[in-house]
């Protein structure tokens, strides 16, 4: 009888386990960022004793971008629009936004990354194993394997130093990405569909703003 309620235990505790990571959908306005704090976001980071680069400076989320590593959503997101802001405070370098992160943390942890890097936002690259059919394709006209996706056309990021604004929309096995007001990406029968939301340290100083979520329309 002993190990009966054991067993019966454990299975409570994974089914628990697993509604807390269910991913949700959201159905009003979620704001991922106060401007206050980085309350409802995890740090990783490539080197965990050197000093963070993250940190809240005026209301906008800073980042020295050394060492390597991310913030992430405490919580996963399926289905949704996301809106972020982003600038480089100093010279221009790498970032990205990680969508439908999953799994253990690293560098880089596996996701769809809707790339930042100056004069390329609105590139894709898949980490970890994700993959999407653009993706494929791409790979089937190279003569080596490549992880990225390039944007449409030229650039439509603003001049160094000012504001652009980043509209992803995830729906279903679907992502589409907008720079600006310009589309500039999309994936299509994606393997990751839901997951959480990553901001990336990556060598550069770059801030962000204005980040949050909102349903589908």
């Amino acid at each position: 009888m002993r190990t009966g309620i054991v067993v019966t235990a454990l299975c409570l505790a994974v089914v628990g386990a697993a509604a807390a990571e269910e991913a949700i959908a959201p159905t009003g306005k979620i704001e991922l960022f106060n401007g206050k704090n980085l309350d409802g976001w995890k740090a990783f980071s490539k080197n965990e004793n050197a000093p963070s680069p993250w940190s809240v400076k005026d209301g906008v989320i800073d980042c020295t971008g050394v060492p390597p590593g991310y913030i992430k959503t405490e919580k996963a997101y399926k289905d949704y629009q996301l809106h972020v802001e982003w600038r480089w405070s100093g010279t221009p370098g790498n970032s990205g936004v990680l969508l439908h992160m999953n799994g253990e943390d690293h560098v880089w942890p596996r996701s769809i990354e809707a790339q930042l890097m100056n004069r390329n936002a609105g590139d894709f690259f898949v980490i970890g194993g994700t993959e999407f059919k653009e993706h494929i394709a791409v790979n089937a006209r190279s003569d080596k394997a490549t992880r990225r996706t390039p944007k449409m056309g030229e650039t439509a990021e603003n001049d160094v130093g000012e504001w652009n604004n980043y509209d992803i929309v995830c729906d279903g096995d679907s992502i589409l990405v907008t720079v600006n007001g310009k589309l500039k990406n999309k994936a299509t029968e994606c393997t990751v569909t839901s997951g959480r939301i990553c901001l990336q340290s990556e060598g550069k100083p770059i801030q962000f703003r204005n980040v949050y979520l909102e349903p589908l329309d």
